[in-house]
């Protein structure tokens, strides 16, 4: 076997790895979801670390981590809240980044870029504009805005701190928001 097939068979591995086992354990604990949820504020100082850990395993799924950002805000508040929801959006972000630069190693994309439809392959996905304002879009922005950065190899380092800088507003108004809800109408 050659080295290139191999290098391939790894990377085709540990992509299945990386879905797969999001998806088996939420499969596993789909009726105790919701006791997932019930747990995170009873765990004391473990809880933050539970939640960025478990935003960070969602980020591999198709499942948005927007109710976990609503439950961090009502549970611990609104500073620590926004702190917990944005250090876990950011290792979600990283994540996504690296499971889109292994999708264009499998899939070849530099190659096959040339040949999407519409001028996709043209698509300026290095723009800062489009790294911040992209996550803005509900539920799957920001998942797009990170696989898309790593299949086309934005700049780690631009990545990272319009990630930040986008993931530090999403953390305040949806933690903000499940604080709000919490204190004020309920």
């Amino acid at each position: 076997m050659s080295k290139k097939f191999i290098k391939q068979a790894g990377n085709t591995l540990i992509l299945l790895a990386t879905f797969a086992l999001p998806v088996a354990l939420l499969i596993f604990f789909r009726e105790d979801f919701k006791e997932i949820e019930k747990i995170i504020p009873t765990t004391g100082v473990a809880g933050p670390l539970i939640s960025i850990l478990l935003m960070g395993v969602l980020s591999a799924t198709p499942i948005p981590t927007d109710p976990i950002v609503i439950l961090n805000g009502a549970v611990f508040g609104p500073f620590v809240g926004v702190l917990v929801s944005w250090m876990g959006n950011n290792f979600a972000a990283i994540i996504e980044y690296f499971i889109g630069k292994g999708i264009a190693k499998i899939a070849d994309f530099e190659r096959q870029r040339h040949n999407l439809p519409f001028g996709l392959g043209n698509f300026p996905v290095d723009s800062a504009w489009y790294l911040i304002c992209g996550r803005f879009v509900p539920q799957f922005g920001g998942k797009v805005v990170s696989i898309s950065s790593g299949m086309y190899h934005v700049n780690f380092w631009k990545y990272l701190w319009t990630s930040l800088v986008s993931n530090l507003f999403g953390s305040v108004a949806l933690a903000v928001g499940g604080y709000s809800i919490l204190h004020k109408f309920l």
